[in-house]
Order: structure tokens, then sequence, then C-alpha cells
């Protein structure tokens, strides 16, 4: 049996035991937060952990293929967020067994929801430019400073933390990594309005605010470690053929949403008809940013012109890139089985996405034709923008259009990317600089 043979062979067995779990584990009447125990203390809601921190220690193209596995059977999937996608492999990576049982077991969980603390207003590309300082008082860190494009910020139980704890040494050595609550008295987090009506992002402004010294992940002044840990999850993540940090259904995770204890079976999306189309499950346009080519055709016929030679072949450039994504996701896993990696993949896979969301910005708007100028900021603007065009996609259509500009920003933008393939990848020069000679607090900074 060859490789391949074998690989698949593993893999169908592992689909088929989640079928069984499912079917002997799966009651609509659960609460949320019990049926999410479930799913996260067996090892499905995470399994691409590390079988000591809640997983089964699965390449990520299998990790898709229970994400997907879950949702077909009409069950609701794990905790989507930052939490799942971001902080979990980083405190399984840097963390100590008890900070793993203490923050992962209620990451997997649902229990607790989490946000990213890194960009600041003059610390994004640069983030080791960071001025929020930390400065320790016994047993715990006093923190002041202020943080920028935190998504999720209003809804956070917890967030992952960089904090200057010694400014007397190069910046990328004085940086630590806090699991810092974000609840307590001295954090403000005012949200960030877009342009497509949501405010995803937000500003925090943290006051004389407190983190344990155990909260601290990796160890003091070790912080850029972890932080690469982050960014390298969150470009493999946010990259093309890299799955993502949704699975929740309607429910999110935490304490401040209110989801823990609702009825399960009243928060999961329906499992899509046998042989439906892609076009027609739950995802929508949402769906289609992440390079699912089948909405946008379905639209075109809807629309005629599918015919379209332009049209046609931007579809068929939509299609392959993603599944160069789900390719490239394959090569990563045969290679990491072999014990070995390729570099900047997570790099490539993020300027990938960059291309899908531009590319389905432009082909979704060209398809739409006029439609694609009219935007829905809310419930009251969908029904009638529905009613005006009778398509009930026109609204998710002009949400991608505008929300495409951000995904080649946030998560390190296309410039950043193009800088660590040339530079970590394939040996080319840095700029000349002394940032990681020179202590921290000798270096000029911005007005």
């Amino acid at each position: 049996m060859t490789d391949t043979a074998t690989e698949t062979a593993a893999t169908d067995e592992l689909l088929e035991e989640l079928r069984g779990w499912l079917g002997d584990n799966w009651d609509p009447e659960l609460t949320v937060a019990q049926w999410w125990e479930r799913l996260g203390l067996a090892g499905w809601a995470a399994p691409g952990l590390p079988t000591n921190a809640y997983g089964k220690g699965m390449a990520r193209s299998d990790v898709v293929l229970v994400q997907q596995e879950i949702a077909a059977s009409g069950a609701l999937g794990a905790p989507a967020g930052l939490g799942l996608l971001l902080a979990a492999p980083t405190i399984a990576a840097h963390g100590t067994q008890e900070q793993i049982d203490l923050y992962v077991r209620d990451i997997v969980t649902g229990q607790k929801a989490w946000c990213q603390l890194f960009s600041e207003p003059q610390a994004g590309s640069d983030l080791a430019g960071l001025q929020t300082k930390a400065v320790r008082d016994g047993d715990e860190w006093i923190v002041n400073g202020q943080k920028v494009w935190t998504s999720g910020g209003q809804y956070a139980d917890l967030g992952m933390l960089l904090a200057r704890t010694d400014p007397d040494v190069p910046k990328h050595q004085g940086i630590s990594y806090f699991a810092f609550d974000m609840l307590q008295d001295g954090v403000d987090v005012r949200p960030l309005k877009e342009m497509t009506g949501h405010a995803l992002f937000n500003e925090v402004f943290i006051t004389d605010a407190r983190v344990a010294d155990s909260a601290l992940i990796g160890g003091v002044n070790n912080g850029w470690a972890a932080a690469n840990t982050t960014l390298m999850n969150e470009r493999a993540g946010l990259g093309s053929g890299g799955g993502n940090a949704a699975g929740g259904g309607l429910a999110q995770p935490g304490t401040v949403m209110g989801f823990l204890g609702r009825r399960v079976g009243d928060l999961v999306a329906p499992a899509p008809a046998p042989g439906a189309k892609k076009s027609q499950q739950p995802g929508g346009a949402l769906g289609a940013m992440r390079g699912g080519a089948s909405l946008l055709i379905s639209l075109a016929q809807a629309r005629g012109v599918n015919e379209d030679a332009g049209i046609r072949q931007d579809l068929a450039r939509l299609y392959t890139l993603g599944e160069l994504g789900r390719f490239n996701g394959l090569r990563v896993k045969a290679v990491k089985e072999q014990g070995k990696d390729i570099p900047g993949m997570p790099n490539v896979a993020k300027l990938s996405m960059s291309m899908i969301v531009r590319l389905t910005r432009d082909l979704g708007l060209r398809i739409s034709g006029p439609a694609g100028m009219l935007h829905a900021y809310d419930n009251d603007d969908k029904a009638a923008l529905k009613h005006a065009t009778g398509d009930p996609f026109a609204g998710g259509i002009s949400e991608m259009a505008l929300f495409a500009q951000a995904p080649p920003i946030y998560g390190g933008t296309d410039q950043v990317q193009r800088n660590i393939i040339g530079e970590r990848v394939l040996g080319l020069p840095k700029e000349p600089n002394n940032d990681r000679v020179t202590p921290f607090s000798e270096l000029p900074k911005n007005a």
C-alpha cells in the first residue's frame, strides 16, 4: 500500500470514529456549555492540539475534515474565535501543563473567549516596537498602555497580551506574553465601526490593570517567541486552505455573550441535504470569500452572465486559488508526517488569501452589476435590499467587497509577509538597522 493510500485509510478511520462518537454523544437538549464540554474533553473541538492539551495531534488538513464532518452531522461545531485559533496552540507550545489545564481547557470547552492584545497605534507592522508596559509588583504585574485593532475585544474574557517588561534590552528581548483578564477594572474597550457597518475591531485602553505572574506564558522577557507562535497560527489559519476559526454555528464562547446556558439544538445550523451543492449549504458569501467559487458560479448563472468570457476566466482563477490552498495544506501534512516542514508556507497561504478576497470582491461586484452599489447596514436595510433586488445574496456580496480590504492588512500586511519570505526563507539581506542590538529605551520613538 502506498503512503498516500495509507494516509487516506487512516483519515477515513478517524472520521468513522468521529461519526460513531457523534452518534453516541450529540444531544440537542444539552446546553451549549454541556455539549462543548463533551466535544472539547473528547479532543474533537481542537484535534490539531497535542494530546496533553485536549487535542489529538492531527494535521491541519484533517482538522478541516473534522470540522466539516461535525457540521454535516447537524451538531454544533467547536467554540469559534481566537482562543481556539491562536491562544490554545500558543499556550500548548509555550505554557506549563498547569497553564494548559487552566487556560486551554476553558478554551476547548467554550467557557472563555479570547482576544489578541498585540497591535498598538505606533506598533503595527513593527510589532516589536510596542510600548505598553508591565511593571512587576510582588506576585503581580501592573499594566499600562493602549492596544488597537483588537478583534472581538468587547466580547472577550481574556486577552493574549504583549507588554514590555524590560526597556533596557533590545526591543525583541524585553517583551513578555500574558494571559490577561479583560473584565477587570482599568480595561476600557471601545469598538471601532468599519465601513461594513460592523465593529469587529476595537481599541483598548489599559490603566493600572493587573495580571498575575503565574499568567506569564513562556517566562518573563520571552514573549517574542510565544508571539511568533501566535502569529504563525494566525497566518496559517487565515490563509487559503487553512480552515478557520468558525464552527460554533450561532453560538459564541465565553461568559459575555450569554450562549453557554442556552439549548444547543436551537443554535446549530441544519445539516445540509444529501447531495446539496456547496452554494445551497450554509456559509453563503463568507464561504465564497474563503475561496469557494460555487456561490459566485451560481450567481453568475442566475444573472445570465456565466457565458461572459472574462467572468468565466476569473471564476476559474478563483476556483484554482482555492484548490491550490487545499493542496498546499495536504503538502504541509505530508511533510510534517516525515518530521519536516515547508518554510514560509503560512506566509504564502496568507498572501494567497489576500489574492482570493480581492478577486472575490471584484468578481462579485461585476456579477452583481448596479446592485453591487447597494449595501445593508442593519436588519431593516437587509430586508429592503432583498425586496428591491429579489436577491438574498446581494447584501453579502457588497459586504464581501467592503470587507475585502481588511484581510491583506490584519494578521500582518502583505508587505510584511513578503519581507518574511524574502529574509527568513530565501535568505535575502535585511535592511540595515541596529534595532536588535540597541536597548529599546534608546531607540527613537514615533511622534
